[in-house]
């Protein structure tokens, strides 16, 4: 395509004699982004999935191709520009599998050490104390029987676990989608990730969430229980309390991540 996405959209829409009023009307995207793309004021827009998405549904609705355009876009623009919503992250792989990215196996290895460690003082304190002759069988014995009371005491019955206060959230992304979640105290638990269909996040738990997500492309799911997410090509955001309920945010409450 010799000119550029914005240019095509515009043009198109002139044709059509279509006020970009309409258009926000019918697509629910706000006039501000509209006039960006067309301008090509990338800067202006969320980036990453979000602008994806706002070209895919704007295509759309003039009866273009929308998944072709996205890919201009992502050739024109997102190899050569790094937008908003990508800031930040590496390309680095996660280790492990759905994690997240720049996580190691570090707690594993030292669990291994602490278990070698085990074995060699079980092994120290098995070993008899040398007394020789018949006269070390009674210290043997004694020894033995201090050790088994030491472990019985120590390992004793388990208490039951106590039941913590707040609320647990799982996402599953069913396709590509961007996403954001904070913790009751503002600190990211997934930090504007890009999921890949059939990704999962969490369980997470604390006392209450917000989430932001670019589209609608994604299972939550709180306590256990499947949450209500309407399936959109818009960003879309919400605040889930203690309680777990769920309340979806206006665009300037919603986390960034940023």
């Amino acid at each position: 395509m010799d000119r550029g996405v914005g240019t095509f959209l515009h043009q198109a829409r002139n044709r059509r004699q279509i006020e970009l009023a309409e258009v926000e009307a019918a697509t629910r995207i706000r006039l501000r982004y509209l006039s960006a793309i067309e301008n090509e004021e990338w800067d202006v827009l969320p980036g990453g999935v979000y602008t994806r998405g706002f070209i895919r549904t704007y295509a759309s609705f003039l009866g273009l191709d929308g998944e072709r355009l996205v890919e201009d876009y992502r050739a024109s623009v997102e190899r050569w520009h790094r937008t908003p919503g990508e800031q930040g992250r590496g390309a680095e792989p996660s280790v492990g599998g759905g994690g997240g990215p720049g996580r190691f196996r570090l707690p594993l290895a030292v669990l291994v050490v602490l278990a070698v460690i085990a074995v060699a003082v079980i092994a120290v304190v098995a070993i008899p104390d040398g007394g020789g002759g018949k006269g070390g069988g009674s210290s043997d014995s004694s020894s033995k029987r201090q050790a088994q009371g030491a472990k019985q005491t120590a390992v004793g019955p388990k208490a039951p676990p106590a039941s913590k206060p707040g609320v647990s959230v799982r996402l599953t992304a069913s396709a590509e989608v961007w996403v954001c979640v904070l913790n009751a105290h503002g600190q990211a638990l997934v930090d504007g990730q890009i999921l890949q269909a059939g990704a999962e996040e969490g369980p997470f738990h604390s006392g209450s969430f917000t989430v932001s997500f670019g589209n609608g492309e994604v299972e939550m799911k709180i306590d256990g229980r499947e949450a209500e997410i309407p399936a959109t090509s818009s960003p879309v955001g919400y605040a889930i309390d203690t309680s777990g309920k769920l309340s979806e945010l206006e665009e300037a409450e919603r986390p960034t991540c940023a």
